[in-house]
């Protein structure tokens, strides 16, 4: 009994690990991508695509929330 949960529970802590791996993946790809369409838009002289890149911060900060829990969790993983 005690070895089936135990297999069960070390299977089912690793898929969870793998799935985390591609949901931060997915996050740092997402906030690239952001950063870049916030510089692209401030750079233009356009009033509407500058509200556009202000209106980017919304996404993009608790983006930048979860790539620094990511880097601290590496970090205290590495130590």
């Amino acid at each position: 009994m005690v070895s089936s949960i135990t297999t069960t529970t070390v299977s089912t802590v690793t898929s969870t690990a793998g799935f985390a791996a591609s949901l931060g993946l997915i996050a740092v790809l997402a906030l690239i991508s952001l950063l870049v369409a916030k510089e692209l838009a401030s750079a233009t002289d356009a009033p509407r695509l500058q509200r556009f890149g202000r209106g980017l911060n919304v996404a993009i900060i608790p983006l930048l929330m979860v790539f620094t829990a990511i880097v601290a969790a590496k970090v205290v993983e590495v130590l």
